[in-house]
């Protein structure tokens, strides 16, 4: 390109706008005499064909713009409309089901063409039009197989992800032939088409189960997630080639504590005890602190079989009746874990902490311990809550002790409050469930002065190790919960004002503080649970990192995952980082060991953390669906737990989350109110809105949809306000029960991007009030079946698996 095109090109770019004619344009370049403008007119017809210049109807010349593209991940809609998700700091690009999605499904990494930007002042985001499948979500699916024929398909599998509800699978003749309604895992050979829009087709690989057979259905989820859950040859090789027994050999170089009167405080299930604690006061009126971890580096050695495949696990998954380990159970309940009476390997934090919770001294080292008395919260919390004198006289030699750690936690909780950690305290179920699987029971989960006390300790380790490797300067794996978004922020705070709270700070730059002095302002009244949710949804996801940006929810300037590396890979990788700096010293050469693989593990882990949460919570939605079809036509007290232009969510005691969709609210014609999130009848001016007691009858459920749907009972109940709709018609309501189940442009929907799927793609589907289906601040299930432990530590203060 010539000196004179890239002028006159650089001249129409910066007013892309605006046309020019050639006289115009010469004259902006200053070349007016009659010998000049001859080449302009070469130039711009050089331009014209090289496609850089456009000749407009008047015969001017403007800038061919190239639509910008980018790439993101698809959320499609039932109706064939979806959104791209590219940046978390930017409104998702909406793509319109003309012919624009190129059949992109839930999930599908894509490019998106921009075909119109976002109207300034809107809070709609762009449009765009798919321009090329990246990366295909969907590699296989699992589902329930049926017996037809239908020229060359042997059969075909009823899909059980609700993402998939509306598409067909057709199973081709050149995989395994299963039995009728066996569940089954099948390639995708072929993707929905032009020709074929719902159509999927592939082979069988692998039949799961018969639906029928006890723990199918969990199974199912399983496979669903992608969850490694078989243990290949190699990995059970070498971990039956490890001692049951610590070595005399392996207690050099380490200290022994084995005197010190440490103890394991687990649920009673856990089998896998990966923490043992010891306090005392010490002369100076302060307290000595211990935490002593299983030193599982120790026996998982880098690049062994037993290391890559806990790395590709990331995690443990604790299901409603079973766990699926991320070490095999012969190092997860036997050698690692730190069992009564026996001798156990360790990596040890030991703390000096003063009365107002400040950690004065630490020290890190290996050590070997044993562990003096299995305690179980319930035992220690009948010692410190109610005083029982039979469990007081069974462990007096340790009641003291306990009574000391009672006295540290409340230090160390008050010293968190003091900085502002945001303490969450949503209720949890536990599923019962009897020998066939089935749920029989769903029990609120307790949490006493012992479950919070191991979370106090456990959480000092944990900043006390990241603090140290922090001020070495030396690379290290850290866990953070960056700052919220100020637009989610600011959401928020209207929500609040909504129902008269006011949040007092710069929202701008909002502090922990801002946000604990809110839930304290609503502690105990009927919004409560709202506001912890809606809170949660405003922040940030909490993750794994190599650089230390803080953890906002705990107000912590410093955090990591030490505490649990049995079942957590990023707490493994970290003792392997103690222990590499103790053996080698922090020169360069032993910085740059794991500096370039640590992006990658923080990464890496931080998606099978996700993973394990997603399938957690489809599996907890699923039992609770299931427990609730042996009570359908049966009434219960319920909360409204979130408004939509669709209907209500309403939560149980028991955490069952169901919707009550606005085609079976007859007693009125009801509207959606946005700047007050409710839905006001239009003759009778009856009002529902978030947190408000309803009585409601169970009249549907779908297991493998994992729905639940309410009707009202006494509508005519609800308060009535002055408040009025607008009298305008958007489409959504063109009768009663035609509410569209999706809302693009809703803040507050259930799941900031999942919202967006439409039907019930976004619900939590009786996942607990919404507060599974958002994991925007750690917030895995905390129990622990067949042999697990607690899933999560720190649970009130945000980071929902901070142990």
């Amino acid at each position: 390109m010539t000196q004179l095109q890239l002028e006159i090109l650089k001249r129409l770019l910066d007013h892309q706008e605006l046309s020019f004619s050639a006289e115009k344009i010469a004259q902006q370049l200053g070349m007016n005499r009659a010998d000049q403008f001859t080449p302009i007119v070469q130039a711009l017809a050089q331009l014209e064909r090289d496609k850089k210049v456009m000749v407009t109807d008047q015969g001017e010349f403007k800038a061919v713009i190239k639509p910008k593209t980018i790439s993101g991940i698809f959320r499609g809609n039932a109706k064939g409309f979806g959104f791209v998700a590219y940046d978390p700091e930017q409104p998702d690009v909406y793509v319109n089901p003309d012919h624009n999605t190129m059949h992109a499904m839930s999930g599908d990494e894509v490019e998106v063409k921009i075909l119109r930007a976002p109207e300034p002042g809107s809070d709609q985001g762009p449009e765009g039009q798919v321009t090329e499948i990246l990366t295909r979500h969907y590699e296989h699916v699992v589902g329930e197989f049926k017996n037809i024929t239908m020229g060359s398909f042997i059969g075909e599998i009823i899909l059980k992800d609700k993402k998939l509800s509306n598409f067909r699978f057709f199973v081709t003749d050149d995989g395994l032939h299963p039995e009728d309604n066996e569940i089954v895992n099948a390639t995708i050979a072929s993707y929905p088409s032009d020709d074929s829009p719902q159509i999927m087709t592939g082979m069988v690989t692998e039949v799961i189960g018969d639906k029928d057979q006890p723990g199918i259905d969990i199974l199912s989820v399983v496979y669903a997630h992608d969850v490694p859950h078989v243990f290949p040859q190699a990995v059970m090789d070498e971990a039956n080639a490890i001692p049951d027994h610590v070595l005399p050999e392996e207690k050099k170089g380490r200290k022994d504590i084995t005197a010190q009167p440490l103890v394991t405080i687990d649920s009673i299930e856990s089998k896998d005890l990966d923490d043992a604690v010891v306090a005392w006061k010490l002369d100076n009126g302060n307290y000595h602190l211990g935490v002593h971890i299983a030193d599982v580096t120790h026996y998982v050695k880098p690049g062994s079989a037993l290391d890559k495949e806990a790395f590709k696990r990331g995690t443990s998954v604790y299901l409603t009746d079973r766990v699926i380990p991320m070490l095999p159970k012969r190092l997860s309940n036997g050698i690692c874990s730190l069992n009564p009476n026996e001798e156990r390997l360790a990596m040890s934090c030991e703390m000096e902490i003063d009365p107002q919770g400040n950690v004065v001294k630490h020290e890190i080292f290996p050590s070997v311990m044993r562990s003096h008395a299995r305690m179980t919260y319930k035992a220690v919390n009948a010692i410190l809550e109610d005083h029982d004198p039979q469990v007081i006289k069974e462990y007096e030699e340790l009641v003291p002790m306990f009574e000391t750690m009672g006295e540290l936690h409340q230090i160390l909780l008050k010293h968190r409050h003091d900085r502002g950690a945001i303490d969450f305290d949503a209720p949890e179920a536990k599923i019962i469930v009897d020998e066939e699987g089935h749920p029989t029971d769903i029990q609120l989960r307790e949490r006493g002065t012992s479950e919070r006390m191991i979370e106090s300790f456990m959480l000092a380790a944990n900043e006390t190790v990241a603090e140290h490797y922090y001020k070495l300067h030396v690379p290290f794996l850290y866990r953070i919960h960056e700052t919220p978004d100020a637009d989610r922020i600011k959401s928020f705070a209207e929500l609040l004002s909504v129902f008269g709270i006011e949040m007092k700070g710069d929202l701008k730059n909002v502090k922990p503080k801002m946000l604990q002095d809110v839930l304290k302002s609503v502690a105990g009244k009927p919004e409560e649970q709202m506001v912890q949710v809606m809170m949660l949804r405003s922040m940030q996801q909490a993750k794994y990192a190599d650089e230390e940006v803080g953890h906002f929810g705990l107000g912590a300037q410093y955090y990591t995952h030490f505490t649990s590396p049995i079942r957590r890979y990023p707490d493994e990788m970290v003792h392997r980082l103690i222990s590499w700096y103790a053996e080698n010293g922090t020169t360069e050469k032993a910085k740059a060991k794991y500096r370039d693989w640590l992006p990658e593990v923080a990464e890496h882990t931080s998606v099978t953390e996700r993973r394990g949460i997603d399938t957690e919570r489809d599996v907890d939605s699923m039992k609770k669906a299931e427990y609730m079809e042996d009570h359908v036509g049966e009434t219960f007290d319920a909360v409204v737990s979130s408004v939509m232009k669709f209907g209500l969510f309403v939560a149980l005691e028991n955490t069952v989350e169901g919707l009550i969709h606005i085609s079976v609210m007859n007693d009125d014609f009801y509207e959606y109110l946005e700047s007050n999130m409710a839905l006001v009848g239009r003759r009778h001016h009856h009002i529902f809105q978030i947190g408000q007691p309803v009585k409601v009858k169970l009249i549907r459920v779908d297991k493998d949809q994992r729905e639940v749907d309410f009707e009202l009972v006494n509508p005519e109940k609800a308060p009535t306000t002055k408040l009025r709709v607008p009298r305008k018609n958007d489409g959504r309501f063109n009768g009663r029960g035609r509410g569209s189940r999706d809302d693009k442009h809703s803040r507050f929907g259930h799941g900031e991007r999942d919202k967006k799927d439409g039907k019930r793609s976004y619900r939590s589907n009786g996942n607990g009030n919404g507060r599974r289906s958002n994991h925007l601040f750690d917030r895995g299930p905390s129990r622990r079946h067949d042999g697990g432990k607690r899933s999560q530590r720190g649970r009130n203060n945000g980071d929902r698996r901070s142990r």
